[in-house]
Parts: C-alpha cells; structure tokens; sequence
C-alpha cells in the first residue's frame, strides 16, 4: 500500500462504496473513512458492513492524506469549497472518478490556490448499469483502466502515489492529459452508451417484445438501463468531444443505409467486415 495511510471517499454511491469494500480487503488496509450526504445512505453503508461511515464532512476530511471524490462532476466544485472551509492536511491530495477531466481540472485548480492542496485527476473505467451503494462490490476495479491526468503538476511523489493507489486494488493505470482523456473517452465510453440508448429506443418500442430477442439485444442495449440523470449530465459535459463522433457515426450509418437501397450485398459486406475486424482485438471482461 503507498504512503496514504488516512482516505477518505466523499460519495456513497456504487463507486465510493465500492472503493472503501476494495481497500477494507486489502491486506494491509489504511485508515478509509467514508462520507455520504443522506443519513440514509450513512445507515445503508453501515448495515453492508463498510466502517467509519459519517455524515458529518468536518469529520470526515480531518487528516486525510487523500480525498477521492466519488461524486457527480457538477458537485464537485461546491464540495471542495466545503472541504477547504472545513480544513485539509498539508500537502493533501485530492483525485476524483468523475468521466469527464477537463472541467474538474478548470473547476477545482483555482479552489486550491494559496492552499498546500494538490489535485490530480483520476477516472477508474469500472461501472455497471446498476447504481447506487446496492450495488457496490469490492472487485469493482479489478484489471480495469484508470486514467490518470495532471494538467496542474502536481509532485511527482504525489502522482506516483495515486498511481499506486489505484494498483493496489487492481486497476491498470495510464497518464494523458484532461483533453486526451475526454476525447478518448468519447469514443470508447460516451459514445457507445449513446449508441446502445437508441438502440433501445429503437428497436424496443415495444419493450414486450424484447422477450422474443436473444443475446445480441440484450448486450447492445446493456449499458442503457444506466442512470439517465447521470449519463444526461456527463453527454452535455463531454458534449465538445462528443458532437463531431455522433456526426461521424450519423455518416456512417448511412453508409449502410445506402447498401439497402441499391441491394448490394458485397457493399454490406464490406461494412460488417470493417466493424468485424475492429471488434475481433477486443478482449473478453474479465
């Protein structure tokens, strides 16, 4: 375990709760306390077994050595405010699991100002189409992706404990900048769970009728059955990134569009081949 002996997750929600399950398993476990802002969520963490829950925010960040807002990325700014009025240890760092990084990066670097306060960002690529603390599980980030950014520099020491952080309970790590990662993450995640919601709208209009489809149905629309207010709030942040790809994907639907209309089958081909050899690389979830 690096040298963060006293964590603190801001967020009682899948990934807050899940993260304080995956370092209570740990061999060697720090000191984690968990906050949550509805008293019933307090009790929902404490009845699963998870330690240290409070409501009280004053409580929570005393002395951490690493805060990890595990909140939407709207919240973010107001919540650190919060924490800093409340007072943060000396060279404290501050990461996140928010799927967008260029906003937490312009909102919350200027917060820190004059403070001896760091933030780097983090996204753990770890979720489900389930939420909430229900959920929770503490092999959620086993082998996933966490993406790592420091637009601010902050230590290196600092940065090279985060990352370590996040390979103690299991994830792979990569570095890139804020404007990278969004624009990655467009393409591999946002864009995607947009695909899979028309698809949903489209292809079950009639929802009885989904009990006649098979395998294909299901996981193309898995990930639509997410929050709609957390996916509408992170599609309108990530909106830049994500407007020239569903004008991309728009284009190349019609693509095939135009194969049915002039029946050219060896064009459809193509197409499905192209996707094909695309997909076929993808490894399996572990």
């Amino acid at each position: 375990m690096p040298d963060f002996h006293n964590i603190t997750i801001l967020g009682g929600g899948l990934l807050g709760g899940s993260l304080a399950m995956a370092l209570a398993a740990l061999e060697n476990p720090p000191k984690v306390r968990l906050w949550a802002r509805k008293e019933e969520t307090v009790t929902e963490a404490r009845d699963l077994g998870i330690d240290h829950v409070t409501g009280n925010l004053a409580e929570a960040v005393r002395e951490a050595q690493l805060i990890i807002l595990a909140v939407p990325v709207g919240a973010m700014t107001a919540l650190v405010t919060r924490c800093l009025d409340a007072g943060l240890a000396e060279n404290c760092l501050i990461s996140d699991v928010g799927s967008v990084k260029r906003l937490p990066h312009l909102a919350i670097s200027p917060l820190l100002r004059g403070f001896p306060v760091h933030f780097i960002g983090s996204h753990p690529m770890a979720g489900s189409e389930r939420n909430g603390l229900s959920a929770a599980t503490p092999t959620l980030f086993q082998n996933a992706a966490c993406l790592l950014t420091n637009d601010e520099l902050a230590p290196a020491g600092l940065a090279a404990d985060l990352e370590q952080f996040w390979k103690s309970i299991g994830c792979r790590t990569s570095w890139m900048s804020s404007a990278v990662h969004d624009e990655l993450v467009a393409r591999i995640s946002h864009l995607p769970h947009i695909i899979a919601a028309s698809a949903a709208r489209v292809c079950l209009k009639t929802p009885s009728e989904g009990r006649f489809g098979g395998g294909g149905l299901r996981d193309t629309t898995r990930v639509a059955a997410g929050n709609p207010e957390m996916w509408a709030e992170i599609v309108i942040e990530n909106r830049e990134a994500l407007a020239g790809l569903l004008q991309e994907t728009i284009a190349d639907l019609s693509e095939i569009l135009v194969s049915l209309q002039a029946a050219d089958q060896e064009q459809a081909r193509q197409w499905l081949s192209t996707a094909k050899q695309r997909r076929d690389p993808l490894k399996p979830a572990q």
